[in-house]
């Protein structure tokens, strides 16, 4: 039988899946209360980094702890869906569930979000009307450092309209082990380099937000397969906050200061 697990990242209690393959993990959670929930703080793990990596802390305790043939990262409000659900649906009447998952998993496919796409921008105008695109710089830096094979994708992302973000997928463990052992260490010498002195908590969480990108020069420079899947937001978006806001920065330089 094949066994899954999708952690989600979540730092407050909330209504979860009740099915067995989604493991909640509590992010950030080194000197924190203990919330019920797998601690991303056993075994080894960069638990302390949770301000500025978000929910790749879990990902990076999985990595390192959890033996299981396919791993998935979604978040607490943020969820892989089946295709068709009423609006009424209950949490577990919404969530993608391992019957579903069985017809679609692959060792060599990953199974990630709909595409975002940005149309007017590209991944790297985007993150640098948006955040400071010096991160960007720095990250690019590095990988040709130390992974220069990396170099043309990172360079053909940049310029694309679109991506899968969010810091969402599913695949098999020894996939997601490969993309952990590029990742992090890139990451690491990220944060070495930029610091997170004056910096607001916001802005401090670079290392998370470049990631995104990082995963899709990850899966184009190795052919990855993929599998597009729905996923489902469970906050309310303001789309014309959010939209407002995207064009501030677009055209007159008012960089994000929280999320949406």
């Amino acid at each position: 039988m094949t066994d899954i697990k999708i952690l989600i990242a979540t730092h407050k209690t909330w209504e979860m899946p009740s099915e067995s393959i989604y493991l909640p993990v509590q992010v950030g959670s080194k000197g924190k209360d203990c919330l019920g929930y797998q601690r991303d703080d056993e075994g080894e793990n960069i638990s302390e980094l949770n301000p500025y990596f978000s929910e790749l802390t879990a990902l990076y305790w999985a990595w390192k702890n959890l033996d299981t043939d396919y791993l998935g990262l979604v978040h607490y409000r943020r969820y892989f869906t089946k295709p068709h659900y009423s609006k009424k649906a209950t949490i577990d009447e919404r969530v993608m569930d391992k019957h579903i998952l069985d017809s679609l998993l692959q060792e060599d496919v990953a199974l990630v979000p709909k595409k975002r796409n940005y149309y007017i921008e590209t991944l790297k105008s985007h993150y640098e009307h948006t955040l400071d695109g010096t991160h960007l710089e720095v990250a690019r830096s590095i990988i040709n450092e130390l992974t220069p094979e990396y170099l043309s994708a990172f360079d053909s992302v940049m310029h694309q309209r679109g991506g899968y973000m969010y810091n969402m997928f599913i695949m098999s463990k020894p996939l997601s082990n490969q993309y952990c052992q590029w990742l992090f260490p890139i990451l690491f010498e990220l944060f070495e380099r930029i610091g997170f002195d004056e910096m607001t908590a916001f802005e401090q969480r670079y290392p998370g937000r470049v990631s995104e990108l990082l995963f899709n020069v990850w899966l184009e420079n190795n052919n990855i397969q993929i599998r597009e899947i729905p996923y489902h937001y469970e906050d309310k978006i303001n789309w014309f906050k959010k939209g407002s806001s995207f064009l501030k920065a677009k055209f007159f330089g008012k960089k994000y200061t929280k999320s949406f």
